[in-house]
């Protein structure tokens, strides 16, 4: 009982902080995700450094990580190439792109190329994805403003998805067994997938009642391809986690792990809603 109501009270304070953040405006948006950002990759920095034999540097991560957040945030808010701010924060990024491998030659011991594989492939795979949720929150480039609907209609769809998957999938698990990937996450069945998928499609349906930022087929559409990315984002994360023989990304979150199990979904699920909203809904 302890435990359901201290994760119970995590998944509402964690709701609530994330929906607040992109309701309240630009800035906060902007604060929020630059700290979620720099957390992350310091938790990917610990369980690196303590499960592969790597040993990255945190704070140089996290601060890359952070530019690059703050560098597409400028970019996607209307701050031309040509900008002091956006100009200023490239420079920044190359310095701590720069600094990363040179850093490596102070020190003793260890596996430089490695460090230097799994330091890009975190930027790569955490930070890019951050930065690119600002693409979403100004889809006119900022020529309309801060539109906070897209940004926080990915997470509702992912939690829709998580939802509708879980209660399909242990109703029916026993009629319709197939596993999607049994080698990665042995709880994971196709019925609970497609479950969850109808379920997101409801919910894109409500969002079109509540909005016009998109007409009823684009907000079915946005809603699937959260739904199938965001699946392969999970999966991608029990199988890092597997590979470095880990159960939770971290403790920050009481009952719910680390940060990356959090957002594992949406750091696949946040560069297909760019493709989709930039390919398709032009």
């Amino acid at each position: 009982m302890k435990n359901l109501i201290l994760r119970t009270a995590t998944g509402v304070l964690f709701v609530a902080l994330l929906v607040g953040g992109m309701m309240a405006g630009a800035t906060y948006f902007a604060v929020l995700f630059t700290v979620i950002t720099a957390l992350t990759l310091w938790e990917f920095a610990a369980n690196i450094n303590l499960s592969a034999g790597g040993r990255l540097n945190p704070f140089l991560l996290a601060a890359a990580g952070e530019l690059i957040f703050l560098l597409c945030f400028a970019l996607a808010s209307g701050h031309g190439a040509g900008d002091h701010l956006t100009q200023n924060l490239l420079v920044a990024l190359l310095l701590a792109l720069i600094l990363i491998p040179v850093s490596e030659l102070y020190l003793k011991g260890g596996n430089p190329l490695r460090n230097w594989a799994y330091t890009f492939a975190a930027l790569i795979y955490i930070a890019l994805p951050f930065g690119l949720l600002a693409f979403t929150a100004f889809p006119a480039g900022g020529n309309e403003g801060y539109v906070y609907a897209l940004p926080l209609s990915v997470f509702v769809f992912l939690w829709a998805n998580d939802t509708g998957a879980y209660c399909v999938g242990s109703l029916l698990h026993r009629r319709f067994p197939a596993k999607l990937f049994p080698s990665v996450s042995p709880a994971k069945s196709w019925i609970g997938s497609i479950g969850g998928c109808l379920v997101t499609l409801g919910i894109a349906f409500a969002a079109h009642t509540m909005s016009d930022v998109l007409t009823l087929p684009k907000w079915l559409g946005f809603g699937l391809t959260v739904c199938v990315a965001g699946t392969y984002g999970d999966l991608v994360e029990s199988q890092m986690k597997r590979t470095l023989g880990i159960k939770d990304s971290g403790h920050l979150l009481p009952g719910h792990g680390g940060l990356l199990d959090r957002f594992d979904s949406s750091l696949l699920a946040i560069p297909a809603s760019v493709i989709y909203l930039t390919l398709l809904c032009r």
